[in-house]
């Protein structure tokens, strides 16, 4: 790709006050001067009642695991640069979320509020990089209400410090999510403090949080990011804002705290339908397990914090159609299926997007058998890299070019775009599913891909990809399997079996196609790696063309 080309086709789409502040940031480095601290006041009648704990515990004393990366300070003091780790990795390690850790001892807790304080001056380092100071302000906050008898007079001083320094510095060149950590943060330095500043703190929070979540949340639920895993972690931070002020003295509008609820729940809805048989969510854009709450943890404490309650389940066949986030649901029990046919993201910050429009991911008898490749890291890798292409999704590739023109670590040039999509039941009792995008229009003879996926009810997927436009072309479609199965070909069908060796399900080719077998990479969580197995199907005629195969469920346990 022509990086003299990405660039503009990049930066159309950014908002002007973005684009203003990504320059202001690029060229006029933050400034380190804040208004002198005469005295730092806590607000009476704050409380907080039990906040979910990080999603799995970073490890004990002074050892840390962020990312499945492991590694142990001595007493002699943390390398809070730790320039040999990931960003992401600092991130974390800045960000405390380990202070709820039960393994930590509760002395070593407080060595680290302590060390942080004495070797992070203001503005210096990772630790002041407001995306790891919004979730670090958060978390003191929530250790602090925990051991209020615990607290030194340098703690509050730092913390309030922070906050003033996040209001000179929020993210509006990224906006999304770290925005969305801004706000939260700022709520709760305002709530937890009391002066002119903290006023200010709780009005800009809150007003932040009240107009994100008409943008971030859609109308069907869905997080406008369209990856499961933020979505949780999104949904997390405004049940921590509603448990801190339900929780708390000052009072706030009723009907805002009411919308923000009905807002939630909604949000929860979504991620029900979302949750496969395994009770985890799908791996679509960037999403690995591990990074956010489990959708369990989350329904309880939904319920804690605002009495949620799960919708019922529906036995037998059931559609979800959520066609603001783009992903359409079928589920008959243990069966189920999820295509994605929508924006890749937000089109001022799709950072967290991959290629994977008209991708599916496929359960069959509880098991995930059919997957998304999930992500690796955070860096210019090659993981990084394939992580996000087409070829590491369950779609087309067409003459071996990209739906979308991702490049570097986060950005997108020319985007695939959904020109259609629909899921129905048919009078007959199937299910189908049809949708197209134009990611493929900026090739010779502007070929359009359309997506055809019909569902018999019985454990029979038949999977139907057109080609339009005009011109010679290739079409190459990918599936990747889990990890756990590996597959036989048996003429022209290829077997995917599980480890005791039954056969969970045949695939077979409908129509002429080449079938190919490639090795994969499937990337469940941040820094684990799996080989798996990809089956590929290709055919190059002239538009337009069509290439089809069907998945049938064996019988047999799975």
């Amino acid at each position: 790709m022509n990086r003299v080309l990405l660039y503009p086709r990049t930066v159309l789409h950014l908002r002007p006050l973005q684009l203003l502040a990504l320059i202001r940031t690029r060229l006029f480095p933050a400034s380190t001067k804040l208004e002198p601290i005469r005295g730092v006041s806590l607000r009476p009648g704050i409380g907080l009642n039990p906040c979910l704990p990080p999603s799995r515990p970073a490890g004990r004393d002074r050892s840390f695991c962020f990312l499945n990366q492991e590694r142990t300070f001595t007493d002699a003091g943390v390398d809070w640069a730790s320039q040999d780790m990931p960003q992401q990795w600092r991130r974390n390690l800045h960000g405390f979320g380990y202070l709820f850790d039960p393994d930590r001892s509760h002395t070593v807790k407080v060595q680290l509020i302590s060390e942080w304080i004495a070797k992070n001056p203001l503005g210096k380092g990772d630790g002041w990089e407001p995306s790891a100071l919004s979730v670090r302000i958060v978390n003191w906050i929530k250790f602090f209400l925990r051991h209020d008898k615990a607290i030194q007079e340098s703690w509050s001083h730092s913390l309030y410090t922070q906050a003033a320094w996040l209001e000179q510095n929020i993210e509006r060149h990224i906006l999304a999510n770290h925005y969305l950590k801004n706000a939260v943060a700022l709520f709760f330095a305002g709530m937890y403090f009391e002066g002119e500043a903290a006023e200010r703190w709780l009005k800009r929070g809150w007003t932040m949080l009240l107009q994100e979540l008409k943008e971030q949340f859609l109308a069907d639920g869905g997080h406008y990011e369209r990856s499961p895993m933020y979505h949780s972690i999104c949904v997390c931070d405004y049940l921590d804002v509603l448990n801190l002020a339900q929780s708390s003295r000052p009072a706030l509008e009723r009907e805002e705290i009411a919308h923000l609820r009905r807002a939630v729940a909604s949000s929860l809805d979504f991620l029900h339908a979302m949750v496969f048989p395994d009770q985890d969510i799908p791996l679509f854009n960037d999403a690995a397990f591990g990074m956010a709450p489990s959708p369990l943890q989350l329904f309880n404490y939904a319920h804690r914090v605002m009495g949620y309650q799960l919708p019922a389940r529906p036995t037998g066949l059931t559609l979800s159609e959520r066609s603001g986030s783009g992903y359409y649901v079928c589920r008959n029990g243990e069966d189920m299926i999820i295509i994605d046919c929508g924006a890749i993201g937000p089109d001022y910050q799709p950072g967290h997007a991959h290629c994977d429009t008209l991708s599916f991911e496929l359960v069959i008898g509880g098991r995930r058998v059919i997957v998304d490749s999930g992500v690796f890291d955070y860096q210019l890798s090659e993981e990084r890299a394939y992580a996000r292409s087409t070829r590491a999704h369950n779609t087309v590739v067409v003459d071996g070019k990209e739906q979308s023109e991702m490049w570097e670590v986060f950005r997108v040039a020319r985007r695939a775009k959904p020109l259609s999509a629909f899921l129905k039941k048919q009078p007959d009792g199937t299910v189908l599913f049809e949708g197209a995008h134009n990611g493929y229009a900026k090739l010779r003879g502007k070929p359009i891909h359309k997506r055809h996926i019909a569902y018999d009810g019985q454990g029979s997927w038949v999977i139907k990809d057109t080609l339009e436009g005009s011109g010679m072309h290739r079409m190459d479609s990918y599936l990747h399997i889990h990890p756990d199965f590996h597959i036989i070909r048996m003429g022209a069908c290829i077997a995917i079996k599980a480890q005791s060796g039954h056969t969970v399900a045949m695939v077979d080719v409908l129509g002429p196609a080449d079938t190919r077998l490639e090795q994969g990479w499937y990337f469940p969580e941040f820094g684990v790696k799996h080989e798996n197995h990809v089956i590929v199907f290709s055919c190059s005629q002239d538009a337009p063309f069509g290439l089809s195969y069907r998945i049938r469920k064996m019988p047999g346990r799975q």
